[in-house]
């Protein structure tokens, strides 16, 4: 069975509970509990993952990190999700790139800031997320309104992985992303409709706690 680190805060971590779930694959969740400085423990770090974060998947003797690896590896392994053919695959690298570079980039810093930050946000900070996180939601947005999944005809490692962050509750961020990008927002309910998926805070160790600021 597949070990998973992790906590229901972390999009990242959902994006690879999700895809286990669609693949029907049962797995054991660990708790990581980064609120309490868990991973910047430089003896966690060197014996779980030395960049200080999750997820972390084990299968068996293996040890993965960065969701975007992780969900390669299923993709593989499971031969599902991945691309159905060379354009696809390199398709679906593409837009894990620009994910993991802007689009839950951005967006993540900016709930986390918001949500879960030691401090109240810097509204220059805030700002300048803000500019990006329009940027790229908007390319995913234009991308979607001829389509109704980011690569070919049907849901990939790509849609997994831009999605992870959207199905937490809107008030953690305060970005009214539903109402500003309906491309997005039909997109979401129709990834909601896939077997398997199931909202982050049912599915991932922890506790729900209500954004900071």
């Amino acid at each position: 069975m597949y070990k998973l680190y992790s906590l229901c805060q972390s999009g990242n971590a959902y994006k690879v509970a999700f895809m286990l779930r669609v693949l029907n694959q049962p797995f054991e969740s660990v708790y990581v509990n980064m609120f309490q400085g868990e991973t910047r423990n430089p003896e966690w770090r060197e014996q779980a993952n030395e960049m200080g974060e999750v997820p972390i998947l084990e299968d068996g003797e293996r040890r993965l990190t960065q969701s975007g690896v992780i969900l390669s590896y299923l993709a593989s392994k499971h031969g599902a999700f991945g691309g159905k053919n060379e354009d696809e695959k390199l398709e679906v690298l593409r837009w894990l790139l620009f994910d993991n570079h802007k689009f839950t980039s951005y967006f993540a810093s900016y709930r986390f800031n918001k949500s879960f930050g030691p401090a109240a946000p810097d509204p220059a900070v805030q700002a300048w997320l803000l500019g990006r996180i329009d940027n790229a939601f908007g390319i995913v947005d234009k991308h979607l309104a001829t389509r109704q999944y980011m690569v070919g005809d049907g849901p990939t490692i790509a849609d997994f992985s831009l999605s992870g962050y959207l199905f937490y509750p809107e008030n953690e961020s305060a970005y009214p992303f539903t109402s500003k990008y309906p491309h997005i927002a039909a997109w979401l309910d129709r990834l909601r409709a896939i077997p398997g998926w199931a909202y982050p805070y049912d599915i991932l160790p922890g506790e729900q706690i209500a954004p900071k600021w």
